[in-house]
């Protein structure tokens, strides 16, 4: 199997399922979850120098203010008023490891599909998801996103301009 199918069989069989048990819907490698006055958005992103044989993909992760965004059916990382990476959930030392590094995944033909799938899988049961579904409320938008650089002063310049804070 190679890496670019190894990736499509675990988006297939894991991420969309997973995904769609936290309450995110779904359109190609952009998956989205109506909290009400905002989205929270993941994107899967791949590299234009991915190969069949070799695989690399990062998440983009964030959030679309509905006010800013009005009637958006399908939100996607272009939507984003925050955009972060996968690597703003992870613990330091889940960032560099042999399928994952500071720019995002990385998947060759030679890797151990299962042994990937595991990273995938802690990475998104113990760190990603659960810190996404802290996310409940504008309050938490800002809490958790209000002190990075460029974003969050985005964030709270939009929240402030349509009277939201």
């Amino acid at each position: 199997m190679t890496a670019k199918e190894i990736q499509a069989k675990i988006i297939k069989e894991y991420l969309k399922p997973r995904l769609k048990t936290f309450g995110y819907l779904n359109s190609g490698q952009n998956w989205w979850k109506d909290n009400g006055e905002f989205f929270t958005i993941i994107q899967l992103q791949n590299f234009s120098w991915n190969s069949k044989e070799k695989v690399d993909f990062c998440f983009n992760i964030g959030i679309s203010i509905k006010v800013v965004e009005k009637n958006l059916q399908k939100p996607s990382a272009q939507n984003m008023t925050v955009q972060t990476r996968e690597n703003l959930y992870l613990p330091t030392e889940r960032i560099e490891n042999k399928y994952h590094n500071k720019t995002g995944y990385t998947l060759s033909n030679e890797d151990d599909e299962t042994k990937f799938l595991n990273e995938i899988v802690i990475d998104f049961e113990n760190h990603i998801l659960p810190e996404l579904e802290k996310i409940k409320s504008i309050p938490d938008c800002v809490e958790k996103f209000g002190d990075i650089t460029f974003f969050g002063d985005y964030l709270k310049k939009v929240l402030y301009e349509n009277n939201i804070i």
